[in-house]
């Protein structure tokens, strides 16, 4: 069994400790966590498995690491500490772990990240021996290996067309909803995720693998960008009100140009409430889809619902990207070391697991 540790313990290392745990080839062996208030208590307890699991949690990386795992599934966020993630990213790497994460959205698609980044890593590689994949759900499997694999059911294919359409009730975080991304803002805030350029950064990747997959060359990549207000103040559980006239409602595409015309488009549709933007895309049922939709001959749609935590959409998802992480473990370390990505490595099915319940 492959020793896996998982560092952070948030909405996706709750997720990730179960999926090891359930995963017949890896043993969870330490988990990492920040906050003096975790430390020591049980893995069980903090991923919300009804038992322990006999591995208490620490905030002492140097130890953890100095115990050579054999993979890492890194957790913690990088949205706004991109540098210090990388750091303990390639801290794993050159302690001679797989290393897998969702936190770094350069990565994912790695051969036209930034060269400083690239380097790091493969310097990390070279000297432990370790490797990395960086994957998720959106940007990660719903704008990559399922729309390509779908690509391959048509006899034409005009344009590959990826969507998450979510109400941002269910996410359960606060900070990233109102300030990241805007919601309850003034129409003339700016926010962080919406700015010019930052849309391509973190999906244009997918665009890009998307289109290497197909065999076809870009122009370019361009984005578009539509927000809207809510009409009346609106109640959520979790993150208390938001207020008539603020933002509701966000639609932006991530366009990739072959020959002047957009054919592979990554689109989100989010909102704090269904009743702001009801024209715009909505998903099948509940609180949100991820969708892929393939235009040609013939008309292709594809809806993924994912559901974890009690019923939450939200927690689903975290859950389909570890899974997609966690599960390429023992093909990375079966493999060469090195920084691969979702082209590289396969989707893997459930062998050993399929009625399997962990001990």
């Amino acid at each position: 069994m492959i020793s896996t540790i998982v560092w952070g313990t948030g909405n996706v290392g709750r997720a990730a400790i179960r999926a090891i745990e359930a995963n017949p080839e890896l043993e969870l062996s330490a988990v990492i966590v920040h906050s003096a208030d975790k430390v020591g208590r049980d893995a069980g307890e903090l991923c919300g498995l009804e038992r322990e699991l006999g591995v208490a949690a620490t905030s002492d990386v140097d130890a953890v690491l100095a115990a050579r795992p054999g993979a890492v599934v890194y957790a913690a966020s990088g949205d706004i500490r991109p540098d210090d993630a990388l750091a303990d990213i390639c801290r794993a790497i050159a302690a001679g772990a797989v290393v897998v994460t969702p936190s770094l959205y350069a990565l994912y698609d790695q051969r036209n990240a930034p060269a400083e980044m690239r380097e790091q890593v493969l310097a990390a590689v070279a000297q432990g021996g370790g490797s990395l994949f960086v994957s998720g759900v959106d940007p990660g499997w719903g704008n990559d290996v399922l729309p390509i694999l779908m690509t391959g059911l048509g006899s034409v294919v005009d344009v590959v067309r990826c969507q998450e359409i979510f109400d941002y009730t269910t996410y359960d975080q606060e900070d990233s909803v109102r300030y990241l991304v805007g919601m309850g803002q003034p129409l003339d805030y700016e926010p962080p995720m919406l700015a010019p350029t930052v849309p391509t950064m973190v999906w244009g990747g997918q665009v890009r693998l998307i289109a290497r997959a197909l065999g076809v060359e870009l122009d370019e990549v361009v984005e578009t960008l539509d927000r809207r207000a809510l009409d009346q103040t609106v109640t959520t559980k979790l993150m208390g009100d938001f207020e008539a006239g603020t933002q509701g409602a966000v639609r932006f595409e991530v366009q990739g140009i072959v020959d002047g015309e957009p054919r592979i488009v990554i689109e989100h549709v989010t909102r704090i409430h269904p009743s702001c933007a009801p024209d715009w895309p909505t998903p099948p049922t509940g609180d949100g889809a991820h969708r892929v939709i393939i235009e040609g001959r013939p008309h292709i749609e594809v809806s993924v619902e994912a559901v974890d935590e009690g019923g939450n959409r939200s927690a689903g998802g975290n859950a389909t990207a570890v899974g997609r992480l966690v599960n390429a473990i023992d093909w990375l370390v079966a493999n060469e070391p090195g920084l691969y990505d979702a082209l590289d490595v396969p989707l893997r099915p459930a062998v050993g697991r399929l009625g399997r319940k962990p001990e």
